[in-house]
């Protein structure tokens, strides 16, 4: 007998047709009447299966008095109540070290992007305005400070490629790293004082909302760029608008934001950004085995193996 899981939130088709092959796939977001739905199916619902970027809400998971298993597409928990899990021992996993170098790569591509002005150029040269007058002068990424806020492996990876780059290289961390010659801060501000690039790489959770302010954002100063490949949450987007407006900063490269997709449209008139519609991990290869990951912990769990990736 197929075991019942719930989909909150549409997969890639991929991973979505598999499931439903070898499970009884209910999905959420096509329910009218979601109270209706539960009185009806929540009872035999073993496991969820969700996207890193929607969780699931506390009320639903409370509603479900069967649940075992909550597999992510992704590595953000944010949207889970972890505790709650806990308390009620059911496993969340994760696609963890699956997309760790994606992100990693698209940290540094969004650094050269801004500091390069690589968008901003190829618009100049396709607007005919080479003819005219030469292009603007970038900066360079070689020698220059990077300071990292979460040096998980994530952070890790982007704190690799970027000594690659001969950058000198900075955290803030609850750990201390073996690696030679990286520098350690004891909090954010001290960092982003250190930094010509602020690189953002931590959890979206309560501890660290809205961390990046205008206080930080003053720190990084004028000549600094923020990177944010984390979560929207962890940025005031007021402060971080208003700092990019006024040149505060020198620039900011963004893969993530409050209410995506639809984000702030100052963000939209702003020349001195590089703005990605949250694609970190969306490469071909990364999307297929987070997929396969996804696959694997819920065959794992229903087989008695346990799962493969639980969030530790």
């Amino acid at each position: 007998m197929k075991q019942d899981i719930l989909i909150i939130q549409p997969l890639m088709p991929e991973l979505s047709e598999v499931l439903h092959q070898h499970y009884h796939c209910h999905r959420l977001y096509e329910q009218t009447d979601v109270a209706a739905f539960l009185e009806e199916h929540a009872g035999k619902i073993k496991a969820v299966a969700t996207r890193g970027d929607v969780g699931l809400a506390a009320d639903l998971m409370a509603a479900l008095p069967a649940l075992e298993l909550i597999a992510v597409f992704g590595v953000g928990t944010d949207g889970i109540d972890l505790s709650a899990a806990r308390d009620r021992d059911i496993t969340v996993t994760i696609t963890s070290g699956i997309l760790t170098d994606d992100v990693a790569d698209l940290a540094l591509a969004l650094m050269l992007g801004v500091s390069r002005q690589i968008v901003a150029q190829d618009a100049f040269l396709r607007s005919g305005a080479w003819q005219e007058r030469p292009p603007q002068l970038g900066y360079k990424l070689c020698g220059k400070r990077v300071g990292i806020m979460g040096l998980g492996k994530i952070g890790a990876a982007i704190a690799r490629r970027c000594a690659g780059f001969d950058m000198q290289v900075g955290y803030c961390n609850s750990r201390q790293s073996s690696e030679p010659g990286w520098q350690r801060f004891g909090d954010l501000h001290q960092l982003a004082q250190f930094s010509d690039f602020l690189v953002l790489a931590v959890p979206g959770d309560e501890r660290n909302r809205k961390m990046v302010d205008a206080d930080i954002l003053s720190a990084l100063g004028k000549e600094g760029i923020l990177i944010n490949v984390a979560r929207g949450a962890v940025v005031n987007e007021d402060d971080l608008i208003e700092a990019l407006q006024n040149h505060a900063i020198r620039g900011a490269g963004l893969d993530v934001f409050d209410n995506e997709p639809t984000i702030d449209t100052r963000f939209a008139a702003l020349t001195n950004t590089v703005l990605m519609p949250h694609i970190a991990s969306a490469t071909v290869e990364t999307r297929q085995a987070m997929a396969q990951n996804v696959v694997d912990n819920l065959a794992g769990w229903f087989a008695g193996k346990g799962a493969v990736t639980p969030v530790e």
